[in-house]
């Protein structure tokens, strides 16, 4: 592997990218309505309840930074590995190659099938080796495994934990569900946050309209709507809804 490092093309475009992370594709606006580029050096919160789209959303995300020549670890503690595979060749996203060229790399608490491991939490995720290795880290959901019963002592020092995560130049995105977590430590993360996205779904018409409003993006490369409507079409993946768009 060693022999071909300086030839690979992951490797070459391998660089700090002072500029932020590109996660633009030809297939939807996305990017061209939230700031071109995701900050580095940051955290992004990804929040919704249950059906609100988070795992939609970061897979999107995945899929555009990886397609980009970013490498991207997602952690995923929902489905399996395999799971979260065919759930992106579902919407259309193949990643077969990312994976092979290891530009991306999935882990789930599941594994491969359905062997479960129950007993990790956010700690073990932030200690695996491959994290050193990723521009982006995703984990999806990070609500699920967050420690609970927390005095600020330990809300302070898990903080602490993530900004050095993050202070190498690479991004952690948690997807979370605010119902399901301490209450001041989701208070505490997205006051911390360089990128809070908040996913709203309603009822109009008949039909679920989706959103995503952005409370905060700090160094944005580009333009930032304040929400974009949005939609999953099967084989097409995301797509930006226009006529939501605000």
């Amino acid at each position: 592997m060693d022999e071909h490092v300086k030839d690979d093309p992951f490797t070459a475009a391998h660089k700090p990218k002072e500029d932020g992370f590109p996660y633009e594709l030809e297939t939807d606006s996305l990017a061209d309505s939230m700031g071109l580029r995701m900050p580095n050096r940051s955290l992004y919160v990804l929040q919704g309840t249950v059906g609100g789209g988070k795992s939609l959303i970061s897979q999107r995300l995945a899929y555009g930074l990886a397609e980009n020549g970013v490498k991207v670890l997602v952690i995923t503690t929902e489905l399996t590995t395999r799971g979260w595979v065919e759930q992106m060749e579902s919407l259309g996203y193949g990643v077969t190659d990312a994976i092979r060229e290891g530009r991306l790399l999935v882990f789930s608490r599941f594994g491969t099938i359905a062997e479960s491991l129950p007993d990790v939490g956010l700690e073990e995720v932030l200690q695996s080796e491959a994290i050193e290795l990723a521009d982006v880290v995703i984990v999806d959901s990070a609500s699920s495994i967050m420690p609970s019963d927390l005095d600020d002592t330990s809300r302070f020092q898990l903080m602490q934990r993530l900004r050095q995560v993050c202070s190498k130049g690479r991004s952690l995105m948690l997807c979370v569900d605010p119902e399901e977590m301490d209450h001041k430590l989701m208070h505490t993360l997205r006051a911390s946050a360089e990128v809070v996205l908040d996913l709203q779904t309603a009822m109009i018409g008949g039909e679920i309209k989706r959103n995503i409003v952005i409370t905060r993006f700090l160094r944005a490369a580009g333009p930032i709507q304040t929400s974009i409507g949005w939609r999953v079409e099967p084989g097409m993946g995301f797509i930006v809804d226009i006529t939501a768009v605000s």
